[in-house]
């Protein structure tokens, strides 16, 4: 039995897990840091990264003791490698190697984006490449090809905000809290999604890509306007998001009609209204919709250890001297978005 211990600490969670070749989870310890960002509306790097140095080390131990085992047991460490806040990564790639160096495990370096990317494939093990992957994340909005294991196509891209991020500012600018994503799903359950009349970018073009800079642009208007209640500014934004993502969706599901499921990933996936259309989406394309528990999709050690598993099964081991990387696309060989520039 193959068992792969895994780190993740590229944003404001921090965690471990120990997960095995065939998916089983055999422990995972997470600590969140919402309450020390809280005050300042998002995550803070420099916070951020003090508590992944204080919390990184008793959750590794955690997860060994809730397992029964011990680093002698494990066959490879894999840690987040990027991308993300830099501070963050460093911690836990730099935790990683050492465990590696200590015990003479090789070391796994894992592309946090990959780790959504795989995760389908540790919740549901019939999942089979290729499949498309709508992967939407706070900092991340990306419909990808997925070939295989380190094989990737990015099939579109957004060009300004991603969809977290427009949950995000969406969440601040209605004066909702922090985390942003989940206050803005419980504001728009309770009001109209018909209400406020709101921008869909780039809904029906050509371009295969997404845009929501302009949408959030509109809420900040609808709300100065005190014409709409926060609820209903709250519903509409939130099916504005919807129409795009379907629509952008659609579009590379008929363009790649062999794909073997629709998935999506990424914590925007735990968006029970965004899960709804988005199953719809593949129903009406003849095709299965496969998502992770809703845990799974937001930020967590379990994903990266799979997708260390799945790495680590076909030989891609990586030096000690892996450099963390606060960028790293899936896709380096995609063509450049206009203005997306990193997020690419």
């Amino acid at each position: 039995m193959t068992i792969i211990l895994g780190l993740e600490s590229s944003c404001d969670e921090t965690a471990a897990a120990l997960v095995t070749h065939d998916g089983r989870i055999l422990a995972h310890r997470l600590a969140t840091q919402e309450e020390a960002h809280r005050p300042y509306g998002g995550v803070v790097p420099e916070i951020a990264a003090r508590a992944h140095v204080e919390m990184l080390t008793p959750l590794v131990e955690a997860a060994f003791a809730d397992a029964g085992l011990t680093l002698a047991d494990v066959d490879a460490i894999a840690a987040t490698a990027g991308p993300g806040l830099i501070g963050g990564v460093m911690v836990g790639l730099v935790t990683g190697k050492a465990l590696a160096h200590a015990a003479g495990k090789p070391l796994v370096a894992v592309n946090h984006l990959e780790g959504h990317a795989l995760s389908p494939r540790l919740s549901d093990p019939t999942l089979q490449f290729p499949y498309m992957l709508l992967l939407v994340s706070g900092g991340h909005c990306q419909l990808l090809l997925v070939k295989g294991v380190g094989n990737y196509a990015r099939l579109a891209t957004t060009i300004d905000d991603a969809a977290g991020e427009a949950f995000d500012k969406t969440a601040k600018l209605l004066g909702l809290g922090y985390p942003g994503g989940p206050a803005v799903e419980e504001a728009a359950s309770r009001g109209n999604p018909k209400a406020v009349p709101l921008p869909r970018p780039l809904l029906g073009t050509s371009e295969p890509h997404f845009s929501f800079a302009g949408l959030k642009s509109a809420v900040m208007r609808a709300a100065q306007s005190g014409q709409h209640t926060v609820e209903d500014i709250a519903a509409s934004f939130q099916q504005a998001v919807i129409d795009c993502l379907v629509d952008r969706a659609r579009r590379q599901l008929v363009a790649y009609p062999d794909v073997t499921a629709f998935v999506v990933a990424g914590g925007v996936a735990a968006n029970q209204a965004i899960r709804g259309a988005l199953e719809t989406l593949a129903a009406s394309q003849g095709l299965r919709f496969v998502a992770p528990p809703l845990w799974l999709c937001t930020d967590n050690a379990a994903m990266i250890a799979w997708a260390g598993a799945e790495r680590f099964a076909l030989g891609m081991t990586d030096a000690l001297d892996f450099a963390a990387r606060p960028r790293w696309p899936l896709d380096p060989d995609a063509q450049a978005a206009r203005s997306a520039g990193v997020k690419a």
